[in-house]
């Protein structure tokens, strides 16, 4: 019984020797696996593109609405009987156009009388300039007083001065019956009438209104941070700037207008309850394409870069230091460089410092990508696009 139980001993000590060496071998051989397939990973493939320098301006949109350069009151300057408008209304009416006519007839007899009182006036003063004549004559003979001297030089300047106020009656008068055709006073388009035909108005009754189209208004709100663009604008306007501020309009549908702007206007102070300041940027109107009240987009050019680089955005990855980019050098290895940024414009991410004109990026297949791996450039410099 002893004899079996060491055999069995033995035998048992045998077998966890022999596994345990099993175990061993087939540890070694999974590492020595696992470092041949960590060695012999392909290449990450990528995607680059060349950087290339030129000129990048950065521009932002501000929402608008439209208005007319002039919104002219049409109102009466005298009283009558409104008895004709000569134009449609919503019409498009030039300078000068008639729009209403008012009854002549009684500013045609205050005409009149103002006339028969001009020639009573100058009737009084020949008669007073012959008794001054007469008077004078005599007193020069000691023939009359110095007081009746006197009378007559007074009659005669009341008779002068008679005159003055009927010659202005007249031209009154002559104002009043011209006011009676009421003309635009400036282009553009009519609103409804105030009062139909057969109306008695006053004078300053308001007739109807003209909003003139061209130019065009469309006032907008900067944020308090675009300061450069408010101390561009008022140089422009005082005549010490180099150049006006341009502005592009953006249409409901996406369309650019195609007629140029420029902001001509930008407020003193900031409104304190939305943070912004008050603009406003002309366009020339000539078709009549933007109608008052309507919201459009001001494109204004913020900033303007020369000889510099921009990139996709997606180009730029976070780094331990920074924004940083990867370049392909020419034994195809990545090198991760560090950059400073710049705004963005267009969607590309403008690069002040540490990228160069002709360097090799990479825009695909970042994703765990490290400094100084391997890369398979999956395109050419052609299919991968410039700037």
């Amino acid at each position: 019984m002893r004899i079996d139980n060491v055999h069995r001993s033995t035998a048992r000590k045998g077998l966890l020797v022999a596994g345990l060496s099993s175990l061993f071998f087939l540890s070694a051989c999974s590492n020595d696996d696992a470092s041949g397939q960590q060695d012999g990973m392909p290449p990450a493939a990528v995607v680059v593109e060349r950087a290339v320098a030129g000129d990048v301006s950065v521009r932002q949109d501000y929402a608008g609405r439209a208005r007319g350069a002039r919104e002219v009151e049409v109102r009466a300057r005298i009283q009558g009987i409104l008895e004709e408008r000569l134009y449609e209304e919503g019409q498009m009416v030039q300078e000068g156009d008639p729009l209403f006519r008012i009854d002549r007839k009684p500013a045609e007899a205050a005409l009149q009388r103002a006339q028969a009182q001009r020639q009573v006036a100058e009737a009084d003063v020949r008669q007073a300039e012959r008794e001054w004549n007469r008077i004078s004559s005599l007193f020069q003979r000691n023939a009359v007083s110095e007081r009746e001297r006197d009378s007559a030089q007074s009659a005669l300047e009341l008779a002068q001065a008679s005159l003055a106020v009927a010659n202005a009656g007249v031209a009154q008068a002559d104002l009043d019956l011209g006011y009676t055709s009421v003309t635009a006073p400036v282009s553009g388009v009519t609103s409804l009438e105030d009062f139909p035909e057969g109306s008695l108005i006053s004078s300053g009754t308001l007739l109807t209104t003209i909003v003139q189209l061209d130019p065009i208004h469309v006032r907008f709100a900067l944020p308090e941070n675009d300061a450069n663009i408010r101390r561009a604008a008022r140089e422009g306007m005082r005549g010490t700037g180099e150049q006006e501020v341009a502005a592009r309009l953006v249409l409901a549908d996406g369309q650019e207008y195609q007629q140029d702007g420029q902001i001509d206007f930008t407020a003193s102070t900031l409104d304190p309850r939305t943070g912004t300041v008050s603009a406003r940027a002309v366009f020339g109107n000539p078709e009549n394409v933007i109608v008052p009240g309507q919201f459009v987009r001001v494109r204004v050019e913020l900033q303007s870069f020369e000889n510099t680089i921009a990139i996709p955005e997606k180009a730029v990855t976070q780094g331990p230091n920074g924004p940083v980019v990867y370049v392909v050098d020419d034994e195809s290895t990545a090198r991760a460089r560090e950059v400073e940024l710049g705004p963005v414009s267009g969607g590309r991410q403008i690069i002040l410092n540490g990228l160069n004109a002709g360097d090799r990026y990479i825009v695909s297949g970042l994703v765990n990508l490290r400094d100084g791996a391997e890369v398979e450039v999956t395109n050419t410099d052609d299919e991968g696009g410039s700037d």
